[in-house]
């Protein structure tokens, strides 16, 4: 089968398809005939050896998968061949197969494409397990998302304007900002994509000014320069979600969370869907239920095929994505 192997650490033009064996099938585990898998920064960071996580050699990477499964292990309940799935499998999604543990799946609904399915697992599982359990947020507050025109970001507009919040959508570009809006954002706010002390603070102004009572809940993927001056907009007993911090991690003062009584949550839901893997489920279904309701539709926004792969990366790697970028097989 075909599939993008890294041999090595290092840049992602060094990474090629190739033909590979199928994946052995243990007990527990279910094999996926691949039709779509998502593709994320983590996967940029992976195949460089920047990640806080590095599989041992030679490793597919990818951990979000959509498609048809083909076989099934012994002790597997609940599935069958043909039944159409999603599933976080850690790496391997980025080939024609993989094998993937039964308790990481998901029923796709038949209303949902492949592609919109593999847009799902760690953005949407992410995004609702950090607005629902993390910062319980509720119908009439105010939401921030921070990087908001990724694939990550679009997904906190979705879930958080389904659970009735206002959202303030903030990213780098107008054509980003316009983006936004036509994924649901009430409000945009520009951001430089060089911040110093006057950048920082015209920044936090501008949130102030379209949220003068504070902002409940802050949904930060970018962190760097840009977290303080969000933090300083932030209203009183507001929640700070920690969820990424593309632009570098950030030295926070703590005497704003004194002084606006609010709190600086983390959100690791890779970490959660392991531990309490039946509320993870029940958010799924949440998720699912909003799509069918007519909430949102899942942004695919740019597919490549499995020959494409570095193009994908790259994609990802130049911050040119807005929603999500999809492998298809």
């Amino acid at each position: 089968m075909k599939a993008f192997v890294c041999n090595e650490f290092g840049p992602v033009d060094i990474h090629k398809v190739e033909d590979v064996t199928e994946p052995e099938l243990l007990d527990g585990q279910v094999l996926i005939d691949v039709k779509a898998a998502g593709v994320s920064f983590p996967e940029v960071l992976i195949v460089q050896g920047l990640y806080q996580f590095k599989p041992p050699f030679p490793f597919i990477p990818g951990g979000e998968v959509a498609g048809v499964i083909s076989k099934i292990g012994n002790g597997v309940e609940g599935y069958k061949e043909g039944d159409r799935v999603i599933a976080m499998c850690g790496n391997g999604a980025m080939a024609e197969k993989v094998a993937a543990s039964a308790a990481s799946l998901t029923k796709l609904p038949e209303s949902m494409s492949f592609p919109e399915g593999a847009a799902f697992p760690m953005n949407y599982g992410t995004t609702i397990h950090g607005l629902k359990q993390r910062a319980n947020l509720q119908e009439g507050e105010t939401l921030m998302v921070s990087g908001a025109a990724g694939g990550l970001g679009i997904t906190a507009i979705h879930v958080g304007k389904a659970m009735g919040a206002k959202v303030i959508a903030t990213a780098s570009s107008e054509e980003k900002l316009e983006i936004c809006k036509q994924e649901g954002a009430d409000e945009v706010v520009l951001y430089p994509r060089d911040m110093d002390k006057d950048k920082q603070k015209e920044f936090s102004n501008n949130l102030k000014a379209v949220a003068p009572n504070g902002i409940d809940v802050i949904y930060d993927i970018v962190g760097g320069d840009y977290a303080e001056p969000s933090l300083r907009a932030i209203a009183r007993n507001g929640r700070y979600l920690v969820i990424g911090f593309t632009a570098g991690i950030p030295k926070m003062p703590l005497n704003l969370t004194l002084l606006k009584e609010c709190q600086i949550v983390g959100v690791f839901w890779g970490q959660f869907q392991g531990l309490e893997p039946e509320v993870n489920k029940q958010n799924f279904d949440d998720c699912f239920k909003m799509v069918t309701d007519g909430k949102f539709k899942p942004l695919v926004s740019h597919t490549y095929k499995i020959e494409d792969s570095v193009e994908a990366l790259k994609f990802i790697q130049d911050r040119k994505a807005t929603g999500k970028v999809i492998v298809e097989f």
